[in-house]
């Protein structure tokens, strides 16, 4: 069973008396999807990341995992359970001096018998291809391997929904590489809800669907292609297009003709293929 998510006309201010961060936005995320949120800094993402997790109640409107309302205080805890949040910086969550205890420390929260947590530490370190480093100190990890020692803390707990909010935004790319493939391989065969707050366009068009959020409201929504297919309108909510598509945009420039909507690099392959194949 994966996660529903809603945010329903959500609404968000902070005590200062500011501005909105997240302004009258609404996102439906179907069970076992695997959605990027994109925006410039300040847009609201990392604000939209604590409202599903019920870290932020909103100040209108309604936010539910699963059907359970976040301003339930009686279902806080469940919710957290089963919508995971992974933050920037893997630091921030690793509490423990060995992986081993790290993954228990939030089975330990929720209350999970001792005795039943070796079985969940091994499967979530597995999912993760961490297991060979179970006993070892955290802060001897690579950035790359600290975030899915991070991710696997949160999947020993059983979560139907991870929201990763620029998980891979302190890795080098190797690291950013293994961190989006673990996680696409976790939608792709556990069926988990995934929400990827990224501001890496090329991880953005390898997911299922785009978002992308401005001064706090939804702005587009669609597949990858749709989405960064227009290129002026992407640029206008100062955003970048991913590097395949902004490469056919300066070929068409020049009169060669690929296709104007090439995501990734196989994709590209392929039309430089095609052509040299026609010359």
């Amino acid at each position: 069973m994966s996660a529903h998510l809603s945010l329903n006309n959500v609404s968000y201010a902070y005590e200062d008396g500011g501005a909105l961060a997240v302004n009258n936005f609404s996102l439906e995320v179907q069970q076992g999807e695997f959605v990027a949120l994109l925006g410039h800094n300040g847009s609201g993402k990392s604000t939209v990341a604590k409202l599903l997790n019920g870290l932020y109640l909103p100040t209108r409107g309604q936010v539910l995992v699963s059907g359970m309302d976040t301003a339930d205080a009686a279902a806080t805890w469940e919710i957290r359970k089963r919508c995971g949040l992974v933050f920037q910086n893997p630091d921030n969550q690793i509490v423990a001096t060995i992986v081993r205890e790290d993954v228990a420390f939030g089975l330990e929260n929720i209350g999970v018998p001792t005795q039943e947590m070796p079985a969940l530490i091994d499967k979530a370190l597995s999912a993760v291809n961490m297991t060979e480093f179970i006993g070892r100190a955290p802060h001897l990890l690579s950035g790359g391997q600290k975030q899915r020692v991070a991710i696997a803390g949160i999947l020993a707990m059983q979560p139907e929904a991870l929201v990763l909010d620029e998980a891979t935004a302190m890795l080098d790319p190797s690291g950013r590489q293994e961190v989006f493939d673990t996680v696409q391989r976790l939608n792709r065969e556990q069926g988990i809800t995934v929400v990827w707050i990224t501001h890496f366009m090329e991880e953005a068009a390898r997911c299922g669907r785009v978002a992308v959020m401005y001064k706090g409201e939804l702005v587009m929504d669609g597949t990858p292609r749709e989405v960064f297919s227009q290129v002026d309108r992407v640029r206008e909510y100062r955003l970048d297009v991913p590097p395949m598509t902004r490469l056919s945009q300066m070929l068409l420039a020049r009169g060669i003709s690929v296709r104007p909507d090439v995501l990734t690099a196989e994709e590209m392959k392929r039309e430089v293929l095609r052509l040299a194949h026609h010359a």
